[in-house]
């Protein structure tokens, strides 16, 4: 996710030389510098004291180390933007002093192509300009809603977790032609498409899936007819439950955490 958020930025125009980061991985720090030239600090530390703005894209399991590691880098003029699922402004205000300045993220992988979705709350002492930095740095790789912490566990299983299940239904679309007789290339390339055009559709006319859906499905049609087996087969039900795993998943992570 982070790499995906790195790539986004510089996409949507952020400077290079105001990027810094720290990859304790010595082949993916390379990697980074060769494939981004960004700045790699020596260590989570020296990446604090040269930062106004810190993204904090951990995995939450390490979390109190690398918390640990820098709580004397911090100081209340420092934002920290957390993308950690399920740890909370409170865990981190607990951990970095109850004056620092926090805000969580829950942004997604499509932000690397620009296209991300990202929910943002803000911790007890973000400041107005704070709150704008924030969005402005996910408005450049997608969109950027505020919600109440409370409901950040959801966005965790919706639009955290659902590229997966978007690129799950891709490749069953895609194998669904290729049993029928479609070349692989062919298959993929429809299976993509129709996706991205019917999300660009509910996207733009704003009309309820279910009324564009209804649109296509003729009378005793070859579309109503698929439509019936995925109901038969509990498709709009398994969707939701995939999502209440996910939400459930996040919060178990910040239980975890406390």
């Amino acid at each position: 996710m982070a790499e995906a958020f790195i790539k986004g930025l510089m996409s949507g125009g952020f400077p290079v030389e105001d990027l810094h980061f720290f990859e304790p991985n010595e082949k993916r720090r390379q990697l980074m510098e060769e494939r981004y030239g960004l700045t790699c600090s020596e260590n989570n530390i020296a990446l604090v004291e040269v930062s106004n703005v810190i993204v904090l894209a951990t995995k939450p399991q390490i979390l109190e180390k690398v918390l640990a590691e820098v709580n004397g880098a911090f100081n209340d003029d420092k934002l920290l933007i957390s993308i950690l699922a399920g740890i909370t402004t409170t865990t981190l205000e607990n951990e970095l002093g109850s004056q620092a300045r926090v805000v969580r993220a829950m942004p997604n992988t499509p932000a690397l192509a620009g296209q991300g979705a990202a929910a943002l709350c803000p911790g007890e002492n973000v400041t107005d300009e704070d709150h704008r930095v924030a969005q402005h740095l996910f408005e450049t790789v997608g969109i950027a809603l505020w919600v109440e912490e409370g409901q950040m566990d959801a966005v965790t299983g919706l639009s955290g977790s659902g590229p997966a299940f978007v690129y799950t239904f891709i490749e069953a679309l895609t194998a669904g032609g290729v049993q029928e007789g479609l070349r692989l290339d062919i298959a993929h390339s429809l299976a993509v498409q129709t996706v991205v055009g019917a999300a660009h559709l509910v996207k733009e006319t704003g009309e309820h899936p279910a009324l564009l859906r209804e649109k296509v499905c003729s009378p005793a049609g070859t579309t109503i007819s698929a439509i019936r087996v995925l109901e038969e087969r509990g498709l709009r039900a398994m969707m939701m439950e995939a999502v209440g795993a996910a939400t459930t998943r996040s919060r178990d992570l910040g239980k975890e955490k406390k």
